[in-house]
């Protein structure tokens, strides 16, 4: 009885907790989710790479680049897998490994543009640590043949040389002390990190303290001092001082703004301003994003294709930006009409995804103003599209739901049995819950009270479990009403059937009355014929 009570934790739950917990920052509570993912449902690639961000992120990049290995020997054309793996090749300062994997992304995915973001910032960080190739000339003489032969010895014998010095005399000349506002320049606001973990070490009694869990607070704080000076060092690769400082003077010349853009900074600076656009809309500042959007649409439209490969691509994706800005300001006509847009660019250039995700949002606009009918239309257009078991889910929710304003109550019910089909198969709890309650207010609607209380009695059971204080106080009120309805209909039954009983009973004396005196009569008659 006890094991029936405990809440079944499926690989669809723990993957979505594990994603909320991670986008929220506690990605520490995250791994925990993505490794009991990971033993209900072992090798899976799509867990391995979330698990490997989280590792990214937490600055385990062995465990990190591990996970991203083991998604690609179960597919090794996975194209998240490459991603990532190039990502953390790239964290740990192989720019040049890095790279390859952005490379064999890109001949994988062309349409993916992260991939190409990629090479450019790959590109620039080995350029910034060995120099531009093209300043650098050589000319094929036999001496120098003898020079990187002389070299080549002189070389071994210090690798040799190196080996056989003490392990105490290798350590310090790694942790070389950098001059102080070298350092600050590299670390940034990090270097007051750094210089209060070095006071720290001064402290000899915090040194010899241990924490509740029994570590040494010298050992953490070494072990910060170590990840700072890692990052240091990995800085200093990606870009030195003196390209820095190169950078800063051609800003102050202005020289960046009079010379024509390459096509990777062209490339850096879309990125930028798409991430800067969601992210205004996201806090809130819809027409500052609009704005934003348009002004880079027309920015993109004057640029050629040489320029950006996927122009059409982005010009849709900014419609799109622009029409989710609008909803949000209420502009429902002019939202319309860039998702709108967004369709056809999508539709005159075959991309796929792009066709769904206007199919979606023109939905959602319609939904908005009341034209339930139109908002149906569009979303079974998009039924075809959906990727996986969840986009199902909510897709058939929204179809529902429409259907449920336009009081036709029994395929709105059918819908809900199709969305909680889906969320069962994907596992997701919370999508259980509002499939569920959709299939129970149908039932409402079709005055089918004992069903309808059974599903809101699961819709509670799954509400707790998700958990949602709002939802279980709804599905609670919802509940007191249908068992109002219920208990109603019954007295009003129990009613009907007594007083058809007593005028079924009132009936038949009526009868036997009737028969009685019509036998009377009879016999009266027979007697007066008598002589």
């Amino acid at each position: 009885m006890a094991d029936e009570d405990l809440p079944v934790v499926s690989f669809g739950s723990l993957m979505t907790e594990g994603t909320i917990l991670s986008r929220r920052g506690q990605h520490d509570k995250a791994l925990g989710c993505f490794n009991d993912a990971l033993k209900l449902r072992a090798g899976d690639k799509h867990c391995l790479i979330t698990r490997s961000k989280c590792f990214l992120k937490l600055g385990d990049t062995e465990n990190s680049l591990k996970d991203a290995e083991a998604s690609l020997q179960i597919d090794n054309a996975f194209s998240e897998g490459l991603y990532q793996k190039a990502e953390t090749l790239y964290t740990m300062g192989d720019f040049e490994f890095a790279l390859v994997f952005y490379h064999r992304g890109r001949r994988l995915r062309p349409d993916l543009h992260k991939f190409q973001l990629g090479i450019n910032k790959a590109e620039e960080a080995i350029i910034n640590c060995i120099g531009n190739p093209s300043s650098v000339k050589l000319e094929s003489k036999e001496e120098l043949c003898f020079v990187s032969r002389q070299a080549e010895l002189q070389s071994k014998k210090a690798n040799q040389k190196q080996q056989n010095k003490p392990k105490d005399q290798k350590d310090q000349k790694q942790t070389k002390k950098q001059s102080p506002k070298t350092e600050r320049q590299l670390l940034g606001q990090l270097y007051a990190d750094k210089a209060y973990l070095e006071k720290l070490l001064k402290d000899e009694d915090l040194m010899q303290s241990s924490t509740r869990q029994g570590i040494k607070v010298m050992d953490l704080v070494l072990s910060g001092i170590s990840y700072l000076n890692q990052r240091r060092d990995f800085w200093q690769q990606q870009k030195p001082i003196y390209a820095r400082v190169y950078e800063r003077k051609v800003l102050r010349q202005g020289r960046m703004h009079d010379k024509k853009q390459k096509p990777s900074d062209i490339a850096r600076s879309i990125a930028k301003n798409m991430e800067d656009i969601e992210l205004l809309l996201a806090r809130g500042s819809a027409e500052e994003s609009c704005r934003k959007a348009e002004r880079m649409l027309k920015k993109i439209q004057a640029w050629s294709e040489n320029e950006v490969p996927n122009k059409n691509e982005l010009i849709g994706n900014l419609h799109s930006c622009i029409g989710n800005a609008q909803l949000a300001m209420g502009q429902m006509e002019a939202a319309l009409r860039s998702h709108k847009m967004d369709l056809n660019c999508a539709r005159q250039n075959a991309l796929t995804d792009a066709v769904s995700r206007a199919l979606d949002n023109i939905g959602h606009v319609y939904a908005r103003i009341g034209k339930f009918q139109q908002a149906i239309n569009t979303w079974e257009e998009k039924i075809p599209l959906a990727q996986s078991s969840l986009e199902k889910a909510w897709l058939f929710h929204e179809i529902g739901r429409c259907y449920l304003e336009l009081d036709k109550a029994e395929v709105a019910q059918d819908y809900g049995q199709k969305s909680l089909q889906s969320a069962d198969e994907e596992g997701d709890v919370e999508w259980q819950l509002h499939a569920t309650v959709l299939v129970a207010q149908a039932q409402v609607k079709l005055k089918d009270y004992r069903s309808a209380i059974l599903n809101f009695e699961r819709a509670l059971e799954k509400a707790k479990l998700v958990p949602s204080e709002a939802a279980q106080n709804g599905i609670i009120a919802a509940l007191d009403n249908v068992s109002k309805s219920f208990i109603a209909e019954l007295n009003k039954d129990h009613k009907d059937s007594t007083v058809h009983s007593r005028e079924d009973r009132l009936f038949s004396s009526e009868n036997i009355k009737t028969t009685t005196e019509n036998v009377e009569e009879e016999e009266q008659r027979n007697r007066d014929q008598k002589p």
